[in-house]
């Protein structure tokens, strides 16, 4: 089960998130605040995958598509997909012709894996285009045009009031559809669609613009952990879940022994 969820779910966006000042904690090469704010991303993911394990092996009762799950999800995405505009618009701000070659090789085998180990061990349900998949999409669709941040923002912002406001961006057969012609699973365990989300990605270099990556943090231990979370976001969403699901079944085949 990954922050998409079931393919089902409505899709909803939500977010602000603010610094004090003091002693400044500021990477050379890095944004602390940017660490910070995808590091808060990776921190609700991780809660909110560990809530769904502790719901799948039944220490817990609830719906995943009560409106407080759907707007915890909407959350998390929307603080992760905002983040990839915002540090586009950052890196080609620093270098025109900045090489992002390394970082889509890391995006599009990360999203490979995903969808074969979900192939192999949910084949009914398995990964094929999760959130890895569009953040590699959106990566790539945003650069040519992240130069331009106000009109990427004004451009985003039309898109989430008119798919919130109107249904010319809501398309409710298409996953039948798509999933009647093509061979793929009925269900999936994780699903991003188009829209609402491109919008979010789209105002992410308006935060750029702004100069948000430059607000000084505070240098304290907490805020130390979300920015290494935030700067090891990848590695950490692939490796997580496993260490998290295992922990509560190792914990729940303990229960059921001694009980």
């Amino acid at each position: 089960m990954s922050i998409g969820m079931m393919a089902e779910l409505p899709l909803n966006y939500s977010l602000w998130i603010s610094m004090q000042t003091s002693p400044v904690y500021e990477p050379a090469k890095r944004s602390a605040f940017l660490d910070i704010y995808r590091g808060s991303a990776v921190l609700l993911m991780m809660i909110f995958h560990f809530c769904w394990d502790l719901l799948n092996f039944g220490f817990m009762e609830f719906s995943i598509y009560d409106p407080f799950w759907v707007h915890f999800r909407s959350l998390i995405l929307t603080l992760f997909l905002s983040a990839i505009g915002w540090s586009t618009f950052i890196v080609l701000k620093k270098d025109k012709s900045a090489s992002f070659w390394k970082r889509d090789i890391k995006l599009f085998l990360s999203a490979a894996a995903i969808s074969l180990a979900t192939y192999l061990a949910v084949p009914n349900q398995w990964i094929y285009f999760g959130i890895l998949h569009f953040i590699f999409i959106a990566s790539l669709a945003i650069r040519p045009i992240a130069r331009w941040p106000i009109h990427c923002a004004i451009f985003g912002a039309a898109i989430i009031i008119i798919y919130h406001s109107t249904d010319w961006l809501l398309f409710p057969n298409a996953f039948s559809t798509i999933t009647h012609y093509i061979a793929l699973p009925q269900r999936t365990l994780d699903i991003v669609f188009p829209f609402p989300w491109v919008g979010v990605v789209l105002i992410g270099p308006l935060l750029g613009y702004l100069n948000w990556h430059k607000i000084p943090t505070p240098q304290h231990t907490v805020l130390t952990v979300f920015a290494f979370m935030g700067r090891y976001a990848l590695p950490i969403y692939l490796t997580h879940q496993l260490v998290l699901f295992a922990l509560v079944a190792t914990f729940k085949m303990v229960l059921t022994f001694i009980s």
